[in-house]
């Protein structure tokens, strides 16, 4: 991606006296792509991350040839908090892209009542396990795209297409580095979990 930071806020929010709600959601996706970026943008607490310095050990085990430059990886799991009104809290859990640690993924699914699914255009195929584990959890979740300035300029729809995503998926563009495009992110997801269980609502 480009020279643009994360828009970190300059003091760390303690959680309001008038939250109600906490909801625990998990960002997961392949290695690279995101996912801790995304937590520690949003994130309204100092973010607990498990990131490690890559060494010659992990060669030829986590495949980085599209994120060269990655240096660090996430060995456990991220989590932060944001506070998206006065009463509804997101927890949030940020999943280890590589796959010999896809075996915390099921625990980590525990209690979830929805996720993101981070995409980089460059290495669609990472994608394919997050939503295959998330559909065998019959984990509600929504696809963001991470726009990497190199990535391959595909719409949203071929994207979908590309996924073999149903319609009623909900699929946004974002920056990982940036709070109020990961807020728009988790925004679109609280939404979509509303109307499903408007509609479950409905059908009883």
């Amino acid at each position: 991606m480009g020279s643009a930071t994360s828009e970190l806020p300059s003091h760390r929010t303690p959680l309001n006296d008038t939250a109600e709600t906490g909801l625990k959601i998990v960002v997961v996706g392949g290695f690279g792509v995101g996912k801790t970026t995304l937590v520690r943008s949003v994130s309204e607490i100092r973010p607990l991350n498990t990131e490690e310095v890559m060494t010659q050990a992990s060669v030829g085990v986590d495949e980085n040839g599209a994120v060269a430059t990655k240096t660090t990886t996430t060995v456990a799991f991220d989590f932060g908090r944001i506070s998206l009104n006065d009463s509804m809290v997101l927890y949030l859990f940020g999943a280890p892209g590589q796959e010999r640690f896809w075996f915390l993924w099921d625990r980590l699914f525990s209690g979830t009542l929805g996720a993101v699914v981070l995409v980089d255009t460059r290495r669609m195929d990472d994608s394919w396990y997050a939503i295959d584990r998330l559909e065998h959890h019959r984990t509600p979740f929504v696809v963001a795209v991470n726009r990497f300035d190199d990535g391959v300029r595909h719409s949203l729809d071929e994207i979908r297409q590309a996924l073999a995503l149903p319609a009623h998926v909900p699929m946004i563009d974002c920056d990982a580095r940036s709070r109020q495009s990961g807020k728009d992110v988790l925004i679109t997801l609280v939404n979509h979990l509303h109307d499903l269980a408007i509609a479950q609502e409905a059908t009883l």
